[in-house]
């Protein structure tokens, strides 16, 4: 392969990913996108997905015509999580935590701005990555016979341009499918054309499934080359969408440009979007020239301290997947725990008890038999210090709940093998994974020891089944969170901003939110308070929500500094970082407001509406969430 430039870096072996995260946001800032914080790895208020999962997630209200505070240009580094990819962690790209940086166009500029910056962002010596432009091959959008959306033509004639000024002749093949890809391979393309499939985007997914109203539009992807062999077991021929490694995905521009219509037909938006994500490993790894992954700096101390406890280097043939998993889990845990996650047998706090129940094991595997996972996660700390301190602040609590867990999966690793013992020579290796969380594959691996034929095609086939529904779930939490703006979802909303002012009168100043779940049925916060509310103190909280209710106060967005904000002493998320220029809702005027609240909203527009029917706030329940953390769960009735 032809050598590529590396950053200026300590290291020896390629660049940081501090360098390309802050060599993208700058070469977007010059050219006058807003750079804006992370949201939260767990989105607040939000019931209807457990993490943050791509860079376009928290600004969905944006992409859909609300004015975004710092205007139509931004850019960003999101942090996300997708727990759907837990299982496909072990090969040398996917991970569950990574950082999506994006840059987005609110109506502003379209594809002949979009297409030319990142290729620009991609090869420039000197704003850019430098990537040799001879290891990038894009994808395009063929068009949809079945809705009758036409070919991307024009995004064709703009990257044949870009790479034409290089030098590069890039020829066009239309493929339309992955399985043609297989059949056909690239006949020296450098453009390639897919179906709806690959290269449209919609909250709905294809054209023909998108409902009246919903927005969408094609996009194009940009794959680094890592001149890797091709795997036949992937398909006979290989090609830019092919799964066997050679080329990844380092990033992606949609044009939502179209609006579904009732008689089924799309018109053109008024106001074009831009939505760019980029993965951050995926383009440090480019840089590198290394197709792997978990090769990048940030996994260099997690590495260093499995290969001594373990006795095995890095790439041996038995060894790479356990230590590619441990890493993984153990950043994405690291991030978990610093964001108030803590280990449990729901939610955000089971898929953290997984991620940490997987390392144990394959920390087995491996040989290392005592406590090792918070010594691996140590790393992670200084990995992250210049964009997340958060991450090096929490690391005393990271260790002790690391700690903590790992004591107490032995304890289920004891549980889970009396019961085997039980089962005979009739193993249920699923039971024991969903009850107990015992391994399957340690199950496996008793089964053959003892001589017990274990039928593990059925028991994969029920994995699959399981690992679908948490994936279709997984989807439907996302699609119903962007569209989730229900009048009565809203209502609580508001009634959250109530709750947590109140609590304040009632209990002290020192109350502060520290996660809140919100439906169309009910609304539940979880709020720092070291012991039970009596019944006086639940029913003068109810007394005060109410009492506002019927006030009939106006509720007020307010775009202004963030400086400002603080003065006024408005409430915002814990952990969580702003932008220079934010939205407050205020419950009343600024200058007399009954609480004021950092938020984007919704809202109703009088606090009157939460009263409509005769309604009233009503506690159903107060417990404890966590250590010095209560949970209110409440509702209007």
């Amino acid at each position: 392969m032809t050598p590529i430039r590396k950053l200026d870096d300590s290291r020896s072996n390629g660049a940081r990913v501090a360098d390309v995260r802050k060599r993208y946001l700058e070469f977007f800032e010059k050219r006058g996108h807003a750079v804006i914080p992370s949201a939260p790895i767990v989105p607040e208020n939000d019931p209807t997905t457990l993490f943050t999962s791509s860079g376009m997630q928290p600004l969905v209200p944006y992409l859909l015509g609300e004015p975004h505070p710092e205007g139509t240009r931004l850019a960003d580094s999101q942090m996300s999580f997708r727990a759907e990819d837990i299982e496909e962690v072990g090969d040398n790209r996917h991970t569950t935590f990574f950082e999506m940086l994006g840059n987005w166009s609110l109506g502003d500029y379209f594809k002949q701005e979009q297409l030319p910056w990142f290729f620009d962002y991609m090869t420039s010596t000197e704003e850019g990555l430098g990537l040799n432009p001879e290891h990038l091959y894009v994808t395009v959008f063929a068009g949809d016979e079945e809705s009758g959306m036409a070919a991307d033509s024009e995004s064709v004639e703009i990257w044949k341009k870009l790479f034409g000024d290089k030098g590069i002749e890039a020829k066009f093949v239309e493929l339309g499918t992955e399985e043609r890809g297989n059949e056909l391979g690239m006949q020296g393309g450098r453009i390639f054309s897919y179906g709806a499939k690959k290269n449209w985007w919609s909250r709905a997914g294809v054209p023909a499934k998108m409902p009246a109203g919903e927005i969408g539009g094609p996009d194009s992807e940009v794959f680094y080359d890592f001149g890797l062999p091709h795997d036949p077991k992937f398909g006979k021929e290989c090609h830019p969408n092919c799964d066997c490694g050679r080329f990844i995905e380092i990033g992606n521009s949609v044009f939502m440009q179209y609006q579904k219509q009732e008689d089924s037909s799309f018109k053109e938006l008024p106001k074009r979007n831009v939505d760019f994500g980029g993965g951050l490993e995926r383009l440090a790894a480019a840089v590198r020239g290394d197709a792997d992954i978990f090769m990048i700096d940030v996994f260099d101390a997690a590495r260093a301290v499995l290969e001594e406890r373990s006795g095995k280097q890095y790439g041996d043939a038995d060894a790479t997947r356990s230590f590619r998993i441990i890493l993984d889990h153990m950043r994405a845990a690291s991030f978990f725990i610093s964001s108030g996650i803590r280990p449990g047998n729901s939610e955000q706090g089971y898929v953290l008890r997984r991620l940490i129940r997987r390392s144990i094991r394959e920390a087995d595997k491996l040989g290392i038999k005592d406590a090792v996972l918070a010594e691996v996660a140590e790393g992670f700390g200084a990995a992250y210090a210049d964009a997340y301190p958060f991450v090096q602040a929490a690391a005393e609590t990271i260790r002790e709940e690391l700690e903590k867990e790992e004591v107490q999966f032995r304890k289920t690793l004891v549980h889970g093998m009396k019961e085997l013992e039980k089962m005979g020579g009739a193993i249920d290796a699923f039971m024991l994974f969903t009850t107990y969380g015992f391994p399957v594959e340690l199950t496996e691996e008793i089964a053959k020891e003892r001589g017990i034929a274990l039928d593990m095609s059925a028991v994969q086939e029920k994995m699959e089944t399981h690992k679908n529904l948490s994936r279709e779930g997984a989807a439907q939490k996302f699609a119903g969170g962007l569209a989730d703006h229900a009048e009565q979802t809203v209502r609580y909303h508001t009634a959250h901003h109530l709750l947590l002012k109140a609590l304040q009168v009632v209990l002290g100043p020192d109350v502060h939110q520290r996660g809140s779940n919100i439906t169309s049925e009910r609304l539940r916060i979880d709020f720092s308070y070291g012991q039970k509310m009596t019944d006086e103190q639940k029913r003068e909280v109810e007394r005060i929500v109410n009492e506002k209710i019927a006030e009939a106060i106006p509720v007020v967005r307010t775009d202004m500094k963030k400086e400002e904000a603080e003065k006024l002493g408005a409430e915002h998320e814990f952990g969580a970082t702003y932008p220079e220029t934010v939205s407050v809702y205020s419950v009343g005027p600024l200058d007399s407001a009954f609480s004021i609240e950092f938020c984007g909203g919704p809202h109703v527009a009088n606090t009157s509406e939460l009263g409509e029917g005769g309604k009233h706030f009503k506690i159903l329940k107060e417990e404890a969430s966590s250590a010095g953390i209560r949970r209110i769960k409440a509702v209007l009735e």
